[in-house]
């Protein structure tokens, strides 16, 4: 069933979560461990989310050094099949233009469609981590847009070989992200929006948007996206903040803000313990009052700490 769906069909706010690939070497055991927990909230869909090979240098027996790919989480694509077929439960696997060739795309996408998965979630992605910015792959997509458009063509029936004029049409669901806080390398929130009604034009069918922290940035991002004509549902993304560590990190890898009230309370706290009691109790504040609103669906990025998930949802819904 696809996102849009569940969110039309929906008579309440929706829950959904986001997990990532287990480390190489882990089964998929971790997986069904990390979620067989929350699964008891019935969420509509599981992101999964992708993270591009790495390159580093190996030193050879002659002194020369050789680069080589280093893969270190298992295919997002089998991880969303093992979850559907597990539990039942839609996935939505996160697409990115960082690491893909566009017809390594389109294979991927064909494997997508061939295992019923008719969800993804479309994203540039990250800059590699030897890059001071993103930097497509060869014959690669350098936006997010035109990554979107090569999922709507193959909707259509239209690969990127010519000679195929009666290739399947594949049914996806396009989601894309939204940044309350603006994206980082946008100059201004104006441009970004225009960038992000774009996508809608395009045909993304609804928009999930990064962690933030102050539910005030969501309500004003809603209403600017509005204002602008997007009317597309904007899904609000939530993160536990649960080590003191935090702090400094997600402002600097994020580029979200903390409010003053969290911080001061984290700072007050002398264990990751601590903090994470006021994570848990800030984001049960914070879906309270996301669901009193009526958002269609509450999206918790879980990253490691479902029994932090499990505590909100439960007090929430």
């Amino acid at each position: 069933m696809k996102v849009i769906d569940h969110i039309n069909s929906a008579k309440d706010t929706l829950v959904s979560f986001e997990i990532l690939p287990p480390l190489k070497g882990k089964t998929i055991s971790s997986i069904y461990e990390h979620l067989d927990p929350l699964m008891a909230f019935n969420p509509s869909f599981i992101n999964v989310t992708y993270h591009r090979s790495e390159t580093m240098f190996k030193k050879k027996a002659d002194g020369t050094f050789e680069k080589v790919e280093v893969r270190k989480r298992p295919g997002t694509v089998g991880i969303c099949a093992a979850i559907m077929n597990h539990y039942k439960v839609d996935a939505v696997p996160h697409l990115i233009c960082g690491g893909f060739a566009k017809r390594e795309t389109e294979d991927a996408l064909i494997d997508l469609h061939f295992l019923g998965i008719d969800n993804v979630l479309v994203l540039r992605g990250d800059a590699a981590k030897n890059e001071s910015s993103f930097e497509p792959e060869p014959d690669g997509h350098r936006y997010a847009i035109d990554l979107l458009k090569q999922v709507v063509c193959l909707n259509q029936g239209v690969y990127l070989e010519e000679d195929i004029k009666n290739g399947g049409k594949t049914n996806f669901c396009i989601g894309i992200a939204g940044y309350p806080e603006k994206h980082f390398e946008a100059p201004n929130l104006e441009t970004d929006l225009m960038y992000l009604k774009a996508k809608v034009e395009s045909g993304a069918e609804y928009i999930t948007t990064q962690m933030f922290f102050d539910n005030q940035k969501y309500f004003d991002f809603v209403k600017i996206c509005r204002d602008q004509g997007i009317t597309v549902p904007i899904i609000p993304g939530l993160k536990p903040i649960t080590t003191k560590k935090q702090m400094s990190m997600l402002p600097k890898v994020f580029h979200v803000d903390l409010p003053t009230d969290l911080s001061k309370a984290i700072l007050q706290c002398k264990t990751d313990a601590d903090v994470e009691q006021v994570g848990t109790e800030w984001l049960i504040q914070q879906s309270r009052e996301l669901k009193k609103a009526g958002v269609p669906v509450l999206h918790y990025y879980t990253l490691g700490k479902p029994k932090v998930i499990e505590a909100t949802v439960k007090a929430t819904f």
